[in-house]
């Protein structure tokens, strides 16, 4: 299988469902209710909520509550990039940490774990940032300009 069809995925599970989100309300240029946004993001209007609570925290959208509420941009599609979504995602996504006991090596030989840990979180950290160094060069509008809507 090559790598192009097997998708690329960056970030948390929820990036995507939030990029369409932002897409699909720029595009309307009104506010959409969770319900509507997820039948146009083939999700749950529940999952939707959790997601775009995020992006109000970020100042990405606002919300309006009771029977007419939904969610608005709070900027321009110009002005929203995606690494400005990554971000807000990103930072309520960190799932629970998964600890893993290794015994790998031989006799006399192991690994300094928490050495290990602090160092590869460094690497990691360096690489999210250039990631959002990259998409932060990619604005809303751009990637709108780029796809068809059906």
């Amino acid at each position: 299988m090559s790598r192009a069809s097997r998708g690329v995925h960056i970030g948390p599970p929820r990036l995507k469902i939030a990029i369409q989100a932002i897409v699909w309300l720029a595009k309307s240029g009104n506010m959409i209710s969770s319900a509507m946004i997820a039948s146009q993001v083939d999700s749950h209007a529940t999952f939707i909520r959790r997601v775009m609570q995020s992006l109000n925290n970020a100042g990405i959208v606002e919300s309006k509550g009771g029977r007419e509420g939904g969610y608005f941009l709070r900027k321009s599609s110009a002005e929203i990039t995606i690494g400005d979504i990554y971000e807000a995602i990103s930072s309520v996504s960190n799932d629970a940490e998964i600890k893993v006991d290794c015994d790998c090596g031989e006799a006399g030989e192991q690994l300094d774990v928490e050495q290990f840990d602090v160092e590869l979180e460094k690497i990691l950290q360096e690489a999210e940032l250039k990631t959002i160094e990259y998409l932060r060069s990619y604005t809303i509008a751009q990637l709108m300009d780029r796809v068809q809507f059906l």
